[in-house]
């Protein structure tokens, strides 16, 4: 584990300590989680880190801070914004950013498509917040020009694309269903992969 995140651990394990500590009581995991955080969670939102690009890095409907929080303490040089619209997750991803020390965490409250006039996003990622057409009809505003979506999915991801082939069209992207792997002992993540075709 120690080795998979190289110098980004003791961030990473601040925030699995809190979140195993806070994350039930403030309504942000369920307590069947608990046990299996680090393989389902934090390893799962770590996956995407080698598909997010260059710039600044969206993470949408950021919830307990999955992916984003964990993206952040891994990629300290890259801009993360947490979009999420309920205040009292704001509240907890503002308190677990600054108790973790991850530093290059922009905190914005709203929906996805309320926030197009404060927020930029080269690359945008979600995990666990809806179905790959209503994503990219929220998200595709917040793109700017050459940005692409990373998003984490289950192992119907190749169903899903199919199912959202006209959205993907209308608004000009290709998809690709991607595997990344994290332990040797794990399952590899499933990642979408989203790219602008104009």
């Amino acid at each position: 584990m120690r080795d998979f995140f190289g110098e980004a651990y003791p961030r990473v394990e601040r925030f699995a300590l809190m979140l195993a500590d806070q994350g039930v009581l403030r309504g942000l995991i369920g307590p069947r989680e608990l046990t299996r955080l680090w393989e389902r969670h934090i390893l799962n939102s770590a996956a995407v880190a080698p598909f997010l690009g260059q710039g600044t890095i969206v993470d949408v409907g950021s919830g307990a801070g999955l992916p984003g929080l964990v993206i952040a303490a891994m990629l300290p040089e890259r801009r993360v914004v947490l979009v999420e619209p309920m205040e009292r997750r704001t509240t907890w991803l503002f308190e677990a950013a600054e108790h973790c020390g991850i530093e290059n965490v922009t905190v914005v409250r709203g929906r996805a498509e309320e926030v197009q006039d404060v927020v930029e996003a080269d690359v945008i990622t979600a995990r666990a917040v809806a179905p790959i057409d209503k994503l990219v009809k929220w998200c595709a505003p917040l793109l700017a020009d050459g940005g692409e979506m990373a998003l984490l999915k289950g192992q119907s991801a190749p169903e899903e694309l199919e199912r959202a082939k006209y959205v993907l069209r209308k608004f000009g992207f290709v998809g690709s269903v991607e595997s990344a792997p994290t332990l040797p002992d794990l399952a590899p993540t499933t990642v979408v992969r989203l790219q602008r075709t104009m």
